[in-house]
């Protein structure tokens, strides 16, 4: 199964995800800068629709040092701000970020880029600061990259897309 035909379906096995992104080609760390619009790949995940029902924008490499793990849309949905994954997700914010802006922004690079080796291939990997928390990245096109987020406890990965952005809304940390 392609991605086209995953995200087409709506949903995917988690089995069949795993196939996919093991077919797909690894990417170096200078592929992964700039400003990448994310989306949610189905697969049954206990997180699937969560950052969808957020307001989640995507991420944003600048380089190897600076990344912006959690970009969010504003509450007018005209700009995007990064988050500090260490004020969500929380109990206190529910349903879109953007209206609570105040209270979860950073100006702070809150992960970073490695190469790790990820399911037996060595693959660009962002690493956050604070969670004992992985995603790695394969690539489907020259903008598009198929992620998985692999956790400390997690039982099975949680898959997402990403999409290079060159026109991200204004207002975004950096530009990419």
């Amino acid at each position: 199964m392609t991605l086209d035909e995953a995200e087409k379906a709506g949903r995917i096995r988690a089995e069949e995800a795993l196939a996919l992104f093991d077919s797909l080609p690894t990417v170096d760390l200078a592929f992964m800068r700039g400003t990448w619009k994310g989306s949610e790949l189905q697969t049954g995940h206990p997180m699937d629709g969560m950052l969808g029902a957020t307001g989640w924008y995507g991420k944003q490499f600048v380089d190897a040092e600076s990344v912006h793990p959690l970009l969010f849309f504003t509450e007018d949905r005209a700009a995007v701000f990064p988050v500090d994954p260490r004020k969500w997700p929380s109990p206190t914010v529910r349903g879109p970020v953007g209206p609570h802006r105040a209270d979860v922004e950073t100006g702070k690079f809150k992960a970073r880029l490695r190469m790790t080796e990820y399911r037996g291939q060595l693959s660009a990997t962002m690493i956050y600061d604070d969670w004992p928390t992985n995603d790695v990245f394969r690539k489907v096109d020259a903008n598009t990259v198929l992620g998985v987020m692999d956790a400390r406890g997690m039982p099975a990965p949680y898959f997402f897309v990403l999409r290079r952005d060159a026109d991200a809304p204004p207002g975004g940390p950096v530009p990419g």
